[in-house]
């Protein structure tokens, strides 16, 4: 079988755990932590980092330095992984949904001015698979609005936007370490951040508020969200090779488009200009001229060998959301379209450029067309 995606990871990630195992540095001290924060952020070409337990725990860690809460409002895509609005709902805010633009996928920044109210407090866009948002729009109505920014970044390790890293392009930027992302812990994520006063109140609230002069005494409600020493030194080694997981996305995104562009019934993603799309996922839409079902597709890839992963079904449509009284009485059309029709192929950095020609013949025998 070839994986939707799989990490690549190899003896310096194995010596840098086993050098933490040898000094019984295995929790949230040791050198790694610092290493892993201050390199990260430096790529990312931000002053702080603040790495934490999970990109959700990252989200929520930065909606908390905001003071986000109760009564406030957080604009964010619908065509997003459930963990963007979780992280919203964890602190009693409501979240506002808008649709997405049928090009990137991403959050459609003309759309964003009509839900800003007077209890909004922050737009959190999300670049979706890899593909940085309109950052200069939205920037533009959240200093007109007086509004705070989150990136949800997880999926953008390396992505440009006008030559800036994602992640660099807001207040907070929140990144994850699961193990289908460019770059993994496993488990695990970070905040990045220009802002001397988020980061500290960062670090001091996800380490349950601990006061640095005594240590028993909370002033704050505090989270326990941090990462390990063994997670920050796979995280080590992984940031070593960061250049080059990005690099193998990219590669591989060019020969599936190179493969597959001919083919009818098939949208493929797209790179704008003064953009650099990672490609964290190679996904696919299929139109009204392709031969079969995304459903079908997929079932028959998995028959031949090929996982695959159906994309995100939108936030307004989940019943946990519904069931709180969040979804409101309007259409989201683009993101009810991209969550019937998309999937995504295989997408690791360490495929080979056989499996992806495997894939693509496999696609197109499988998609027969409308004569």
């Amino acid at each position: 079988m070839i994986p939707v995606c799989e990490p690549l990871i190899n003896n310096n990630e194995l010596n840098n755990v086993m050098d933490c195992v040898k000094s019984n540095w295995v929790s949230s001290m040791g050198k790694y932590i610092e290493v892993f924060e201050e390199g990260f952020s430096h790529y990312c070409g931000c002053k702080y980092g603040i790495s934490t337990t999970s990109g959700t725990t990252a989200l929520h860690l930065a909606l908390a330095v905001l003071n986000i809460g109760p009564g406030d409002e957080v604009i964010v895509p619908t065509f997003t992984m459930a963990a963007t609005v979780f992280a919203i709902l964890y602190t009693g805010a409501k979240p506002v949904f808008v649709d997405s633009e049928p090009d990137t996928w991403n959050i459609n920044p003309f759309k964003i001015e009509e839900k800003i109210t007077n209890k909004t407090k922050v737009i959190l866009p999300v670049h979706i698979y890899g593909h940085p948002c309109d950052m200069n729009l939205i920037n533009s109505l959240a200093k007109k609005y007086n509004l705070f920014v989150i990136e949800d970044a997880a999926e953008a390790h390396g992505a440009e936007y006008f030559g800036r890293k994602a992640g660099s392009l807001s207040d907070i930027g929140c990144f994850s370490f699961y193990a289908n992302k460019i770059i993994t812990t496993g488990e695990g994520g970070m905040i990045v951040t220009n802002n001397e006063e988020f980061a500290r109140k960062a670090r001091l609230l996800k380490n349950l508020a601990f006061l640095p002069e005594k240590r028993f005494v909370h002033l704050d409600i505090g989270y326990n969200y941090r990462m390990t020493n063994i997670q920050a030194a796979i995280g080590v080694a992984q940031l070593e090779k960061i250049d080059y997981l990005v690099e193998a996305r990219r590669r591989n995104a060019k020969m599936y488009i190179n493969l597959l562009s001919e083919q009818p019934g098939i949208t493929l993603p797209i790179e704008l200009e003064n953009v650099k799309n990672v490609y964290w996922m190679f996904g696919i839409l299929l139109t009204d001229r392709s031969g079969t079902t995304r459903n079908s597709l997929m079932s028959e890839l998995r028959k031949r060998g090929i996982e695959t992963r159906t994309f995100f079904y939108p936030i307004h449509s989940q019943p946990a959301i519904k069931d709180m009284g969040y979804t409101p009485n309007e259409s989201f059309p683009v993101a009810d379209s991209l969550a019937e029709r998309g999937l995504y192929l295989p997408s690791g950095s360490g495929l080979t450029a056989e499996q992806i020609a495997y894939v693509c013949d496999t696609v197109k025998e499988i998609n027969y067309l409308y004569e």
